[in-house]
């Protein structure tokens, strides 16, 4: 006879999920929607499509009304975009700038002063500034590490709310937070009015009257040489051509989230001209046939999002967007989102991890369409390519190299900033003939020739061109993004590297475990007195063949330049 407690399991498993024979748990597993918070986000909202790919709009709606994200607002926004609370708390983690605030937790101060950590910043005492700031910081001002904010050449930088400082001094930056004067400063720029009166758009009227040939424009750009001036130096041209012949609808994200420490000449000239920029992203489109642009603006760039989106709005009114469908979507705090697959990503909602490659964004990006990508400097020359010819753009190199370059210098040069130079310029060209030479009191040591990932080099490499390949390459460097960084004698190579895998190991995505916890790794060891040359050289191997992107591939360079160039550091 079979025992009570093997009936009562038998019975147990004949009652069935839906049979109506359990009842329901009183309540539903996980946090509750709170009704108050819900009816703030639906009015936040407003009219506001719900789609997926604006999941970080909405967080940054959020952010920038209550200064936070409560675990409330983040429960309500799910069940309002009838998403699962792990999508949208997966997201709203990964990004930097936004504070999540959980039931048990309390908001932040009501105004957040970040400074910046980065290479040049810290040669200009960020660290000191901040040891003070957090000093005297009275308890409604909150004062956090922030990475590059793409100001080098006013170091340092610290931001308060969107308002950006630079050369910033404890008492200044206190008694903005004071007065809080929380808003980005307004930048005197060519406005739409200025540029037409100046000949702007005449090329892409001549594009829309059906007075340009699509192919022929294919051409001229391959002729001139154009490469992408983001840091992967691809053909523009060819990449035009392989888009073109992808099917439709294609699709253009354009790049500019120039998160690399040193790098910040897309800023400069967004902030000067941005319709000419504007006009070669709407000739670009129309050569491809594109079917919507999406410019991913870095959140650093609060100013310029709010140039961006006023301008386009005044060029629909107008009528030069044709059938162009254009967005402005806004990073949140993510040095991986240059990587163009992980701003592909982000662009559709998600977190910033990059994807694996082929397939290609040309063949399959954004909502797995063809999508055309391009940094902000390259699509800026476009119009001046197109106006004057291929040979006005690729004469202007020296030697082998072709075109103009915007090298973003900082450090320890007597006047740092943005400077147009030809292709192949090199560093000892640009500190004395660009930059009025070294500062008072410092004399040249070395330089990073393209930003954090690019590699160091010793004064005694001073005349290496400055371009994609050549002898940079064989020195194990690149140029990049064109973000020129000049030590002197008074800095230390060694502190440097540090500083740069540092900022690595903060801003890796975590997908990938060589890069995670190679970073992570690779910072520990250099912080030591004795640097372990074979153990931090299997280490590299490792990262290099087995990252997924170029961060964690690129990571190890400035660790290995310092133990070629400067071994008596290590």
């Amino acid at each position: 006879m079979a025992n009570s407690n093997d009936m009562t399991a038998q019975q147990a498993q004949r009652i069935h999920p839906g049979s109506g024979r359990r009842k329901a748990p009183a309540f539903n597993k996980g946090r509750q929607i709170n009704h108050a918070a819900h009816d703030e986000i639906r009015t936040l909202l407003g009219d506001r499509p719900r789609r997926r790919d604006l999941l970080i709009e909405h967080l940054h709606l959020i952010q920038d009304k209550y200064g936070h994200l409560s675990a409330g607002h983040l429960c309500a926004l799910a069940a309002e975009m009838t998403l699962s609370m792990t999508e949208v708390y997966e997201v709203a983690s990964f990004y930097a700038h936004f504070d999540i605030v959980l039931e048990d937790e309390s908001p932040p101060a009501p105004v957040t002063i970040r400074v910046c950590d980065s290479l040049s910043c810290a040669m200009a005492g960020s660290a000191k500034l901040m040891e003070d700031l957090a000093a005297k910081a009275p308890g409604d001002v909150r004062v956090v590490r922030a990475p590059c904010m793409g100001r080098c050449d006013s170091a340092p930088v610290a931001e308060v709310g969107h308002n950006h400082v630079g050369h910033a001094l404890v008492d200044g930056l206190l008694s903005t937070a004071e007065a809080r004067d929380l808003h980005p400063a307004k930048t005197e720029y060519v406005g739409y009015d200025d540029y037409v009166k100046d000949g702007g758009y005449t090329l892409l009227n001549k594009c829309l009257a059906g007075n340009m040939d699509a192919e022929d424009i294919v051409k001229t750009m391959q002729d001139a040489g154009l490469r992408g001036l983001g840091g992967a130096g691809f053909p523009s041209g060819l990449k035009w051509k392989i888009v073109r012949d992808q099917p439709k609808p294609r699709l253009f994200a354009v790049n500019g989230d120039e998160g690399e420490p040193g790098t910040f000449k897309d800023r400069y000239y967004l902030e000067r001209n941005p319709h000419q920029f504007l006009e070669g992203t709407l000739v670009a489109a129309w050569t491809c046939e594109i079917e919507t642009v999406y410019i991913y603006i870095r959140d650093e760039y609060p100013g310029i999002i709010h140039i961006l989106e006023a301008e386009i709005a005044r060029l629909q009114a107008e009528g030069l967007t044709g059938d162009i469908g254009m967005e402005v979507r806004r990073g949140a705090g993510a040095y991986i989102c240059g990587e163009e697959s992980a701003m592909i990503e982000s662009i559709e909602g998600k977190r910033g991890l990059p994807r694996n490659r082929p397939p290609f964004p040309s063949e399959r990006g954004l909502f797995q369409r063809p999508t055309l990508t391009h940094n902000i400097e390259t699509i800026y020359w476009v119009r001046d390519i197109l106006n004057k010819g291929p040979d006005w753009f690729s004469d202007q190199g020296k030697g082998d190299s072709k075109g103009f370059r915007s090298y973003s210098v900082s450090g320890r040069v007597k006047n740092p900033g943005v400077k147009l130079a030809p292709a192949g310029v090199t560093v000892r060209e640009l500190i004395n003939d660009y930059c009025d030479g070294m500062a008072d009191g410092h004399e040249f040591k070395a330089y990073l020739p393209g930003g954090a990932s690019g590699g160091i080099l010793p004064e005694s490499k001073g005349d290496v061109p400055l371009d994609f390949g050549g002898e940079l390459g064989e020195l194990g460097c690149f140029v990049g993004s064109h973000a020129v960084v000049v030590l002197s004698d008074q800095d230390s190579v060694k502190d440097a590297a540090l500083n740069l895998m540092r900022f690595f190991e903060d801003e890796s995505c975590g997908q990938c475990t060589p890069c995670r916890n190679g970073t992570a790794k690779a910072a520990t060891l250099i912080a030591k007195d004795k640097w372990d040359v074979d153990l931090l050289n299997d280490l590299k191997t490792v990262m290099m063949d087995a990252s997924i992107c170029g961060l964690g591939q690129a990571a190890p360079n400035p660790m290995l330049s310092v133990m070629k160039f400067f071994p008596e550091e290590v």
